[in-house]
């Protein structure tokens, strides 16, 4: 074989070609155990000490999720607001830092409440608007910058490359939440982010059978030890099991992203003119607002996930998600069934999302039932 290096839809789909070396299985196996045997001077020439610190199963993932995002050293964990606020708790009270006001909830949630009373400052901006981020930080005092692109659920776009080198200029890092874009279109790393962020519960594993998180590092310093620390200390890991089946998604990961973004581009544009829909929020569409952004750092399609708002308002939308058989009204994303979701009424008061917005998740089903589904829900809907 040449020395050519493999494409990263191969390195996912063969899981880095590793084989179990001593029964030549190509399917990894579960190492249960918690603890290790020292050597006789007690040491540990293993290399393995405690579970809460690492384990053989979590070597897998790890490594192959660093090679698709191309970073030298990446971390998964107990869930995606476990990895995400690991980032957070790894600077010091006092630190200002910059987040987007449309963003995960949960996590836009915790920032306001709890990281603003364990004594970090927090400012929130309109992350699409890179004029705005610099507005917002402070040279010497900003230590983190978070994005998140395309940000759920509006899908507003960030200039990643534009962001880091804003971040920079201001002694600060760019972490970028990446769980829709996924590496499968999108590297953040390249574009200049110090630290990638997965709710590897949807894409990466994409299946809806985990919950479970990762980080990836653009360098193996001192703020990512800090967060190697933090995962052990704080014990926000993944179990064995599920570290098994976060490796077992991934090798899926791209032929299930390029056929979702297939199915969402399609989806967008035909109810980009349905009569009972007053604007599709998608990427991918020509006269989206981010567009020529995602187009420069998205490659290969613009996720699987699109929002539909609904001329009826939000009674309309609500009774739409009401109306619907294939789709599945549920919470999450990235899963190979479709999902359906009012997310104002889940977020709740203060919530930036419209009231008339439905969430979708587009899975792996045919495309043409899921558009006949939705459209006779809406029809429904609007003669209700």
């Amino acid at each position: 074989m040449n020395d050519k290096p493999l494409a990263a839809a191969s390195l996912a789909a063969q899981a880095m070609g590793w084989i179990d070396p001593v029964t030549k299985a190509v399917v990894p196996p579960i190492h249960m155990a918690s603890t290790y045997v020292r050597d006789e001077d007690n040491a540990y020439r293993s290399g393995r000490i405690y579970a809460r610190a690492d384990n053989p199963t979590f070597d897998q993932a790890e490594a192959t999720l660093a090679a698709l995002e191309r970073g030298p050293k990446a971390l998964i964990f107990s869930s995606g607001m476990s990895a995400a606020t690991a980032c957070f708790l790894a600077l010091a009270p006092g630190d200002h830092v910059v987040a987007p006001k449309v963003m995960y909830w949960a996590l836009r949630n915790w920032l306001a409440t709890f990281a603003t009373g364990w004594g970090l400052e927090v400012e929130f901006v309109d992350a699409d608007c890179t004029d705005a981020i610099a507005a917002a930080v402070r040279p010497g005092a900003t230590r983190l910058v978070w994005i998140e692109t395309p940000a759920n659920p509006t899908w507003c776009v960030t200039d990643i490359a534009a962001a880091a080198d804003i971040a920079h200029r201001a002694g600060a890092l760019l972490a970028v939440d990446s769980t829709v874009a996924t590496p499968v279109l999108t590297r953040p790393i390249e574009h200049g982010a110090d630290i990638v962020m997965h709710s590897a519960t949807k894409y990466l594993n994409g299946h809806s059978d985990i919950i479970a998180g990762a980080l990836v590092g653009a360098r193996d310093d001192a703020y990512w030890a800090r967060l190697r620390t933090l995962r052990a200390q704080l014990g926000t890991i993944l179990g064995q099991t599920e570290a098994w089946l976060l490796m077992r998604g991934m090798r899926t990961l791209f032929p299930r992203v390029a056929w979702a973004c297939r199915s969402a581009e399609a989806l967008a544009q035909r109810f980009a003119d349905h009569p009972m829909v007053s604007e599709v929020l998608y990427p991918g569409l020509p006269g989206f607002a981010g567009h020529a952004i995602a187009s420069k750092q998205m490659a290969g399609g613009f996720s699987g996930m699109l929002s539909v708002r609904v001329k009826g308002g939000e009674r309309a939308a609500i009774a739409t998600a009401a109306r619907v058989a294939l789709w599945k009204r549920a919470t999450s994303l990235g899963g190979v069934e479709s999902l359906i979701e009012h997310r104002a009424s889940i977020e709740g008061p203060g919530t930036p999302c419209p009231p008339d917005l439905l969430r979708l998740s587009v899975g792996v089903e045919d495309a043409g039932d899921l558009f006949d589904d939705l459209d006779q829900a809406l029809r429904r809907a609007d003669n209700a």
